[in-house]
């Protein structure tokens, strides 16, 4: 009697999930380097508790189950700055950074600078890293800072290392950790399909028109959940007043 109101509930949580993931998509419309999201649903199927074994075999619950999300793997598109320090990766490869406990995290965000002690880091602090995974450093005075389509960084002085840009199988594997950076057990490879562009910096892959579009049709989704489990409650408040009335 009860289980329209949960498989409307179940749809609600999933719904709001959905809405969430829309709305960080939302928010980082202008962050460089930024993938996309979409949620993954899945049916999920339980047995009613408290009937009998043979009703419960033929009439199991489906209720709907938010079972995760992936990337939108597309690139984004290239803006120009201008900037030297401003880097893009065209093709599907990741610049390798450093992150905590001396690991190694992996980023389409190129906007880079340079520090104090003129080490190349992201925007957040996080250390650029060479093929090597040693940290870039750009020479006290350096005045023109030139990179290579294949990672080389140099300067009036020469070369002074060479950007990690890791490719990997299966981009869905990456796993987001807040400020454009993923992480991911695999090593990856060198990269062979992708090549680095001075000057410009990678926008986010989101489409503002369709998040927008998106966020209008689950809120009307949830608008009708909630219509429908009202309209249940009243159902069954009704049936439970005339049975009432019917025992007295």
């Amino acid at each position: 009697m009860e289980n329209p109101i949960y498989i409307g509930l179940s749809r609600q949580v999933a719904l709001r999930s959905h809405m969430d993931l829309i709305a960080n998509n939302v928010a980082n419309m202008s962050t460089p380097g930024y993938r996309g999201q979409n949620m993954v649903f899945k049916e999920y199927v339980v047995q009613p508790e408290g009937r009998h074994e043979s009703l419960r075999r033929h009439d199991p619950v489906s209720m709907v189950l938010d079972y995760g999300n992936y990337k939108n793997t597309e690139s984004g598109p290239l803006k120009q700055t201008g900037n030297p320090l401003d880097m893009a990766l065209q093709g599907p490869g990741y610049f390798g950074v450093r992150i905590e406990n001396e690991e190694t995290g992996y980023t389409r965000a190129g906007n880079f600078q340079v520090n104090v002690n003129g080490e190349l880091v992201t925007s957040r602090g996080n250390y650029v890293l060479d093929e090597g995974g040693g940290i870039i450093t750009v020479p006290a005075g350096a005045t023109d800072i030139r990179v290579t389509s294949d990672g080389f960084v140099a300067t009036e002085e020469g070369r002074i290392g060479r950007l990690m840009v890791r490719e990997f199988d299966n981009l869905q594997d990456l796993q987001a950790r807040g400020d454009g950076i993923y992480i991911t057990e695999e090593e990856g490879i060198e990269a062979e399909n992708t090549n680095v562009v001075q000057g410009m910096v990678e926008g986010s892959n989101v489409k503002p028109v369709l998040e927008m579009t998106r966020m209008i049709e689950v809120s009307r989704a949830y608008e009708q959940t909630q219509r429908m489990l009202e309209s249940e409650n009243n159902r069954l408040r009704t049936m439970i007043q005339r049975l009432s009335r019917g025992s007295n």
